[in-house]
């Protein structure tokens, strides 16, 4: 997916962007960017690789020599940003957060209409930042422009732009994902977490509405166009993605995760199927306050029987290449005996997409002397990739374990029964989770249930995107 964070500031603001940026870190793990602008220097801009080393260590140098009152940063897992670009609107700096799923037909589109041509990377994709820029200016202003692209792009589209004179940025119009504004007495900043400018100074000024863009300076943040009302911002921030001190419209991505989980343990006792286990244990790292929340209203005890090792690699989806991502997840468990052996274990983990990493876990556990695995999914079954925020890398929906066995259940009609099969207390919902049991050797298999997920979240079910989880836009 990916981050962003700007500042404008009467005084030089290039390393509150080069901290802010790197708070974003956990949200992308290919390419990070930087650009700032200054009368003497002009725009200065810097982009690495952040696949093997994090995105602090390979702009150290590049910040030292760097200079501006306006600089706008970012962490992409897709395009090289932020990229330069020149138009009728004069030049500027563009990043973008969300996928474009018509990035071709738009392309061709704006060929045919005259546009020369556009940034592209070695595999021959279009940069985003250069296709939102041509489609920005078929307009005559960037607030007009800005609505264009969003209203032409299928998908999701926030952005933030660096000119000479200000910074814009524009929450996409459905609210998928955040921008929070900040403000200190030298002036204004803008991230996507608000704990990234909270440790630079800055409080909290406003949230952007869905849809709403604004132009900030040093000395205000004016708003260009207003948002709107239609909110659908993506409920996996809570349940995944999102940092544990993040705060998304209010709520607190940790006191989720830990009602969620007390959640789940409180559905199980009223249904008879909270199991007889010595531990309830967490799958690090997002899945730990989950089983917090599981322990506190079950009663039973919290214990850590593996600890991940993150020196060296911080996240276990960090190279590209699956086969190595899925080495590193298994070289990152290091036991600790006493907790495992002749142990019955209940873990909670955040999701279950594929199943390839809880195997792996699973055996792991057996290997090491456990007695039984029980699991707890903190979300419903996951049945569509995200086409929203490239969340999810499948190529296809059959790559998720759900789709994949609720698929060769009953062929292409299977999609018909999707609600039954995330019932447990269905035919149907009963045995996918026996299947994936089996396929995964654990004892016990249950879901947290949408209006359980919705429930932990403490927002309407129409303000958020529960796409991956029910196919409903």
């Amino acid at each position: 997916m990916g981050g962003f964070f700007g500042a404008a500031s009467r005084n030089d603001c290039v390393t509150d962007v080069f901290f802010g940026t790197d708070y974003h870190s956990h949200l992308g793990t290919r390419r990070g960017g930087m650009t700032s602008y200054s009368p003497e220097q002009g725009f200065q801009r810097h982009i690495h690789s952040i696949e093997n080393s994090p995105f602090r260590t390979k702009f150290e140098n590049d910040v030292a020599a760097m200079t501006g009152k306006l600089c706008i940063g970012c962490i992409s897992d897709t395009d090289p940003q932020p990229i330069l670009v020149r138009s009728k609107l004069g030049l500027y700096a563009i990043c973008s957060i969300g996928i474009i799923n018509n990035a071709a037909e738009l392309a061709d589109e704006l060929l045919e209409d005259g546009c020369d041509n556009f940034e592209t990377m070695s595999s021959g994709n279009i940069n985003s930042g250069s296709l939102i820029g041509a489609l920005i200016a078929q307009k005559n202003s960037f607030t007009e422009g800005i609505r264009y692209a969003q209203e032409k792009i299928n998908g999701t589209m926030s952005l933030i732009i660096l000119t000479k004179d200000a910074i814009i940025a524009a929450r996409d119009k459905n609210g998928r994902l955040p921008i929070i504004i900040g403000k200190r007495d030298d002036g204004y900043c803008l991230s996507l977490e608000s704990f990234a400018f909270q440790k630079l100074g800055y409080t909290l000024y406003k949230e952007l509405k869905p849809a709403e863009i604004v132009r900030i300076t040093s000395e205000g943040c004016e708003t260009l166009a207003e948002g709107c009302k239609n909110m659908r911002i993506c409920s996996f921030m809570w349940t995944y993605y999102g940092y544990p001190n993040a705060v998304y419209e209010g709520v607190n991505v940790e006191v989720m995760r830990t009602r969620n989980g007390e959640i789940m343990a409180e559905t199980d006792m009223k249904n008879g199927r909270l199991p007889d286990v010595d531990y309830v244990c967490g799958v690090p790292d997002s899945g730990i306050p989950h089983a917090i929340g599981y322990a506190n209203k079950s009663g039973i005890p919290f214990a850590r029987p593996f600890i991940k090792y993150t020196p060296t690699w911080p996240r276990s989806f960090m190279p590209q290449n699956q086969k190595m991502r899925n080495h590193v997840a298994k070289m990152k468990l290091i036991p600790v005996h006493e907790l495992i052996e002749g142990k019955k274990l209940l873990f909670v983990d955040d999701s279950i997409v594929r199943g390839t990493q809880m195997r792996e876990t699973v055996e792991f556990l057996y290997e090491n002397g456990a007695k039984e695995v029980h699991m707890r999914s903190a979300c419903p079954p996951i049945m569509y990739g995200c086409k929203y925020l490239n969340f999810s890398r499948s190529t296809s929906e059959l790559e998720l374990i759900a789709r994949q066995i609720i698929h060769e259940f009953e062929g292409e009609n299977g999609i018909n029964y999707i609600e039954e099969y995330c019932d447990s207390d269905t035919e149907r919902g009963r045995a996918l989770r026996n299947e994936i049991c089996k396929r995964l050797k654990l004892t016990s298999l249950e879901f947290q249930s949408l209006s359980g997920t919705v429930r932990a979240i403490g927002k309407p079910e129409c303000d958020l995107c529960t796409y991956c989880w029910t196919g409903r836009e």
